[in-house]
């Protein structure tokens, strides 16, 4: 369904917007302080009075995870029209052609080749701006070809996860991405490649049912939110009260779901040493930039 061509509303957990001359404080949704919002940027969106993690975006994710001039992006070109003819009060087009000029990228994904402390990976960044990180074709597409190129040069991969799940406006046909990038996964396993997910907030519906909980690891930023039906739908279906952490990354740690939970200071240094200990080292092609 994808092809070659040229080129839900974010809560307060999203990543501070840039500082200006009237906007230069930020308040945290969690601690309620009020700080520098340049202070917040320093410490990678992180709060620096209760560690609340904000959002971040795909540039600000790869600046603090990957080295520098390793990145490579890679199917950037594909993208997808109107397979349904969906319209709700906007069509569909028009919706995609507003998040594609907002975000300059085509779909909710974007992959390629990096390195961490010069070890080469595979690695794939959800953008949660965009419609809401929700998986379609094309984001089901671009990462089932990352795990494909992984499994054909022998890389790790690393995926960092923020979805609401599957695009209603794709239907059936993004379902089907659950299963295809899920067969991906499990050809990159069968060549006893390592998949590490890291979950950010929030990661939901069938990408959480899918891709984001058959990682190796399975790692989850400090209070993101991770789950398939949201509270309301949960609460409904065993008709019981449920704890205030419900499908918060603590709770899942708690119950066996996540290996474990990585501040953003500690990412990469993390993903360093996972990779240190899991692959052989593969010297980073750097770029000329």
């Amino acid at each position: 369904m994808a092809q070659s061509t040229e080129p839900p509303a974010v809560s307060a957990r999203a990543a501070p917007p840039a500082a200006s001359d009237e906007n230069i404080w930020t308040k945290c949704p969690t601690c309620k302080e009020i700080s520098f919002r340049k202070e917040v940027e320093r410490n990678l969106n992180v709060c620096p009075k209760c560690a609340h993690h904000f959002r971040l975006t795909v540039s600000q994710r790869l600046a603090i995870t990957v080295d520098r001039g390793s990145w490579h992006e890679m199917f950037e070109n594909l993208s997808i029209d109107d397979p349904l003819k969906f319209v709700d009060s906007r069509p569909y087009p028009k919706r995609m052609a507003q998040a594609r000029e907002a975000s300059g990228r085509n779909d909710a994904v974007v992959v390629g080749t990096a390195a961490i402390e010069d070890r080469t990976l595979a690695l794939g960044v959800m953008d949660f701006e965009f419609m809401g990180g929700s998986m379609g074709v094309v984001v089901g597409e671009k990462v089932a070809r990352l795990f494909d190129f992984a499994t054909r040069k022998g890389l790790p991969v690393v995926v960092f996860v923020a979805s609401g799940g599957a695009r209603m406006q794709e239907g059936a046909l993004s379902l089907m991405q659950m299963a295809k990038v899920s067969a991906a996964i499990a050809r990159l396993r069968d060549a006893r490649l390592p998949y590490f997910s890291v979950m950010c907030d929030p990661t939901t519906g069938g990408v959480a049912a899918s891709f984001a909980m058959l990682g190796d690891l399975n790692l989850a930023e400090p209070g993101a939110l991770i789950g398939f039906a949201g509270r309301r739908v949960s609460k409904q279906t065993v008709n019981q009260e449920l704890p205030d952490d419900f499908q918060r990354a603590e709770f899942l740690l708690a119950h066996g779901m996540l290996d474990a939970i990585v501040p953003r200071h500690q990412m990469r240094f993390t993903l360093s040493r996972l990779l240190a200990m899991l692959t052989r080292h593969r010297p980073a092609r750097r770029s000329k930039k």
